[in-house]
Formats: C-alpha cells, sequence, structure tokens
C-alpha cells in the first residue's frame, strides 16, 4: 500500500460544499479553518493501516474519533466526514 497520508497532508483541497456537509454530517458548527484543522489533525493521528483505497476513494477510519473520511485519491480532495457507530463492548450476547 503506498504512503497515502504524506501525499494526502501535502496536497488535502476542499471544495466550498464540503465545509457545511461535515458540519451537518458531524452536528457541529465550525468555521472553516476549524474544519480544515480537525481533519488535518484526524489524518495525522490515524496510523496508516487504518488507510484503506476502493476505487477512487481513499478511507481513513479513525476509531478512537468514531469518524471515516473520504478522500478522492486522485484530487485528494475531502469528500465527506461520516460518524461511525460507537461499539459498546460491555454488553454480553
Amino acid at each position: 500500500m503506498g504512503n497515502y497520508k504524506k501525499e494526502i497532508l501535502d496536497k488535502i483541497c476542499y471544495s466550498k460544499l464540503v465545509y457545511g456537509r461535515i458540519n451537518k454530517k458531524l452536528r457541529i458548527d465550525l468555521s472553516k479553518d476549524k474544519i480544515e484543522k480537525m481533519i488535518s489533525t484526524i489524518i495525522s493521528e490515524t496510523d496508516e493501516a487504518e488507510f484503506q483505497k476502493t476505487g477512487k476513494n481513499i478511507y481513513i477510519t479513525n476509531s478512537e474519533r468514531n469518524v471515516r473520511l473520504t478522500i478522492n485519491s486522485h484530487t485528494n480532495r475531502i469528500i465527506t466526514v461520516d460518524k461511525l457507530e460507537k461499539m459498546d463492548h460491555s454488553k454480553k450476547r
């Protein structure tokens, strides 16, 4: 697997509409600068083993923050951020 982390951190870009999409999906209200800082932090702290390229997208899963980033692998443009369901390990089956 390639070194996606460095390339994404160096070349990440944002569309005008993605800021609103991220705020809506994560149920937050951050400025463009704060969203960019948050995304950069998530990418930096996520182990490269959690970067998965499928088709034209790279999915970055950060379980500690319960989020998954979707980034276009050709343009390095952030597409969206999804909140992951928290795993409840206390329940027994």
